[in-house]
């Protein structure tokens, strides 16, 4: 028993050593995020007139320290990262104020920021992103001082772009009729409509700049956030549903997409990341995935706000789902990066990030 017990440990060993092998290479030659709060590593530090800032302590508990992300830790596109081979890729505005190293890529995200460009308004200064695109044509201005016309198109072919938006389109537009006109001027299946038209835009300016191969993440369940369930409009342990059956419908919407951009452009490659399956199966399976505490925040007064400074969060935090009223903990960003990474075609469609860095 002993001796077929040490085969396996070894066995286990050469798969992991063989695994660490292939992810210290990287897969794709760059990694390029737009997106919101979830993946922000810190752009709206550098913008004096945003409320949307998470550069103070405890942010940060379990990472290195209070950088601008709105987690403990590490965000999806950080777990992701390593998943590819790939280093901590930079802040947008690091690149500018710090001359960061921009050739394994750059995250562009930006807190409050949405497809609208009046999303998340209320918070101040924040990156839309159509701004955060006209941020990456500055970055290529970069790359193109640096590279060959041809080597450049390779690389940017080569790059693996990850957009992660809408979150904001709801949160602080939509589900905000005393600030945004958007509820009482469309149903929620024309708000959808409108948001997958500017978002089809967006996504095929990038394309046509020489990007090639996308990760597009769904909106999460929203209605589960602690924010929301604090409301009252769901019963204790569930979901906001009236919320959640929104989102479904940009989702829906945003995977018919992927199916059209995946016809029209042969030579791409557009996957659906599905954000909302993946936490709803961790949100109805807390405890077979560790989890103990999934309708409050692990830190913020409430179920209301985000942490404010100084406060002292919960000590088990890796038994949290969320660490504060509207983001994930660093353990839940980490199974959603493997999601996104190696899951099953319920957690990515019509393939994984592994498999698109393949071909």
């Amino acid at each position: 028993m002993e001796s077929q017990f040490m085969t396996w440990n070894v066995l286990f060993l050469v798969v992991l050593s063989i695994q660490e092998a292939i992810n210290a290479v990287p897969q794709f030659t760059a990694l390029f995020a737009f997106g919101d709060s979830l993946i922000d590593p810190g752009n709206n530090n550098y913008l004096p007139n945003s409320l949307a800032k998470a550069n103070y302590v405890p942010y940060g508990v379990d990472f290195i320290g209070p950088t601008g992300r709105f987690c403990n830790g590490r965000t999806m596109i950080d777990y992701l990262g390593d998943l590819l081979g790939l280093p901590l890729i930079p802040a947008y505005t690091a690149t500018i104020t710090m001359g960061s190293d921009i050739s394994k890529g750059v995250n562009y995200a930006s807190a409050a920021a949405g497809i609208l460009d009046e999303t998340g308004k209320s918070l101040g200064e924040r990156f839309s992103l159509n701004q955060q695109i006209q941020n990456f044509e500055d970055t290529l201005n970069q790359l193109k001082q640096q590279m060959e016309d041809q080597d450049l198109s390779y690389y940017l072919a080569k790059s693996l772009v990850v957009m992660n938006l809408g979150n904001n389109d709801y949160i602080n537009n939509y589900l905000q009729p005393s600030l945004y006109t958007t509820s009482s001027n469309y149903k929620p299946r024309d708000y959808a409509d409108l948001l997958i038209k500017h978002y089809s835009r967006q996504i095929l300016a990038l394309h046509g700049i020489g990007l090639r191969k996308f990760l597009l993440g769904a909106i999460g369940p929203l209605g589960c956030i602690p924010s929301q369930v604090g409301t009252g409009l769901a019963p204790p342990g569930k979901c906001v549903s009236i919320v959640n059956e929104m989102i479904r419908m940009f989702n829906s919407q945003l995977r018919f997409l992927v199916d059209q951009l995946n016809k029209d452009n042969p030579n791409s490659i557009f996957i659906y990341g599905n954000t909302f399956g993946g936490f709803i199966e961790i949100f109805n399976n807390a405890s077979v995935y560790g989890f103990e505490v999934k309708d409050r925040g692990c830190c913020g007064v409430g179920r209301l706000i985000t942490c404010l400074p100084l406060a002292v969060p919960c000590f088990n935090r890796d038994q949290y789902l969320f660490w504060d009223a509207f983001h994930p903990t660093q353990a839940v960003n980490q199974i959603l990066a493997r999601k996104a990474y190696s899951g099953s075609l319920h957690d990515c469609y019509p393939m994984n990030v592994q498999q698109m860095a393949q071909l």
